[in-house]
């Protein structure tokens, strides 16, 4: 017997990072307030901490709300791989030129392209996706703040939502 609704349980699995770090600036601002010297200093430091862990929580509970959807995602050692019911792959991080999202499709599909091969579509609710913020964080330049805003927005045509800065470079342009 369960002492949590499973989806109340669902709720908070999905914003732990920002109740964490509720609680950790909670408990610097109570011993920076309540304390003297070394104290007080730690207690600011895991103020400033328990922000900051905030911030990022706040940032992967809005990417990880989606669940559900077809296949499974993997990503290991820089290389995202995605098992699915009718197509799948795999992708090394480091050879990503673009990555769109499409939400013309049921589900929305992060569509990654890469040299050479065919691009690779996952479901914004498989299985895993929601390692997928922290692999994509890794691409230069990313915008996380875009990224979100566009997964959030739904839209009715596919987005680019990062190019790879030589392929940016290489694209011919009018003036």
């Amino acid at each position: 017997m369960a002492v949590i609704r499973p989806e109340a349980a669902a709720a908070l699995a999905r914003w732990r990072e920002a109740l964490a770090g509720l609680a950790l600036a909670g408990a610097g601002l109570w011993a920076a307030l309540g304390a003297f010297g070394l104290l007080a200093w730690l207690g600011w430091a895991g103020v400033v901490a328990g922000a900051a862990l905030v911030f990022a929580g706040v940032q992967r509970g809005r990417f990880r709300g989606r669940q559900g959807g077809p296949g499974v995602v993997e990503v290991v050692e820089g290389r995202i791989a995605y098992f699915g019911p009718e197509a799948g792959g795999t992708v090394a991080l480091s050879e990503i030129e673009e990555l769109r999202l499409d939400p013309t499709r049921d589900p929305a599909v992060w569509v990654l392209e890469q040299p050479e091969r065919p691009p690779l579509a996952i479901p914004v609710n498989a299985a895993g996706a929601d390692q997928l913020f922290d692999a994509f964080a890794a691409l230069p330049g990313l915008q996380t703040g875009h990224l979100l805003a566009e997964l959030e927005k739904g839209g009715r045509w596919p987005v680019v939502i990062w190019e790879h800065p030589d392929r940016r470079a290489a694209r011919p342009r009018l003036h």
